[in-house]
């Protein structure tokens, strides 16, 4: 796709936008003093406003992820991109939206709330890609697609050479969410966005990084999807004590944590298989598994009892008697599994 077909698909009020310009975004410097923008003049160490385009935290994530800092967006957790992905492209009520079924919740509600009607295709009964479907399911109103790889609550990564099949025949935007992908060994659709303009790939800091609570999702596109992300964002999108934060932690090294979760979740699995309230342990490249027992409601309860939260996904379409499980330490994992080896219905 080139860019002038990309630029085809963005909604047209969108691409005349005139972008609201912070006092930050007209004055770049950090001397002198500061009469632009309304701000306390008492300092107190935030009484100025944040950097609106979170240069230092762009540079260090583009030093992790060797991607550019210009194709990279910073939102308020990857809801902030699903919800830009939709108000850019999709014009309420004549747009469309194509996704899979079951995954990620947001994205039915990102289109809800933007008024953009939503196709969902059911994946295969053993949780794989129905490539044909899913471009069958798309009409001339389809503008994106949206695909969770690993995929939330299956865990299952989808093969690249499907996506890329989907990148070639689709004309519009594939948005292919990655939250877990720092736990499968499956590849990165990084590497693809040199090659596709209508690729849109989201990351995120809340999982193997461990910083759920600083709320900052990622994405990374073209530059001048990224261009329309940063017109249409809200202006201060990233506090101060976020952007702080969360450059210090990615001086951590997460690979030891990463590899201990990993390792349980193989040892997990193993125990759970072999548990007589067990019928089957997906197979899973994320941080959690996906366990269909006897009785999902029940076995829910009876977790919890014992101070154990996991999620019941039984109700679910697609997930009937499961619960997702995610992958603790190894002394919260063994109090789940003693719990479920006990358990009597």
């Amino acid at each position: 796709m080139t860019i002038e077909e990309l630029l085809g698909l963005v909604r047209k009020n969108i691409l005349s936008l005139a972008p609201y310009s912070t006092a930050r975004d007209e004055y770049k410097g950090s001397l002198g003093v500061f009469l632009d923008a309304n701000e306390n003049p008492y300092n107190n160490g935030y009484n100025r406003y944040p950097d609106p385009t979170q240069a230092a935290l762009k540079n260090r994530i583009a030093e992790i992820k060797k991607i550019p800092a210009e194709q990279i967006f910073i939102g308020n957790g990857s809801d902030e991109a699903i919800d830009l992905c939709i108000r850019i492209f999709c014009e309420p009520q004549v747009d469309n939206v194509v996704t899979i079924a079951p995954t990620y919740g947001m994205y039915r509600v990102a289109a809800d709330i933007n008024n953009v009607p939503i196709k969902e295709v059911r994946l295969s009964p053993d949780y794989s890609l129905p490539t044909a479907d899913i471009l069958n399911a798309c009409d001339a109103n389809t503008k994106l697609i949206f695909l969770c790889s690993p995929n939330n609550p299956t865990g299952l990564s989808f093969p690249l050479e499907q996506m890329r099949y989907i990148l070639e025949y689709f004309n519009g935007i594939l948005v292919v969410d990655e939250a877990y992908i720092d736990f499968s060994s499956q590849q990165s659709m990084l590497a693809m966005l040199a090659e596709y303009n209508n690729l849109i790939v989201l990351q995120t800091l809340s999982k193997a990084y461990g910083m759920a609570a600083l709320r900052l999702g990622l994405a990374f596109a073209n530059v001048e999807i990224m261009r329309l992300f940063a017109a249409v964002k809200y202006p201060y999108n990233i506090n101060l004590p976020a952007m702080e934060k969360a450059f210090g932690l990615l001086s951590r090294n997460v690979g030891n944590e990463v590899a201990a979760i990993i390792s349980e979740r193989r040892r997990v699995s193993e125990r759970l298989s072999a548990m007589k309230s067990v019928r089957k342990v997906y197979p899973s490249d994320a941080n959690f598994l996906l366990v269909k027992v006897d009785d999902a409601p029940q076995m829910y309860e009876a977790l919890i009892s014992n101070g154990v939260i996991v999620r019941d996904r039984s109700r679910v379409a697609g997930c009937e008697g499961c619960l997702r499980i995610t992958i603790g330490t190894a002394e919260e994992n063994d109090k789940l599994l003693e719990i479920i080896e006990k358990y009597e219905p």
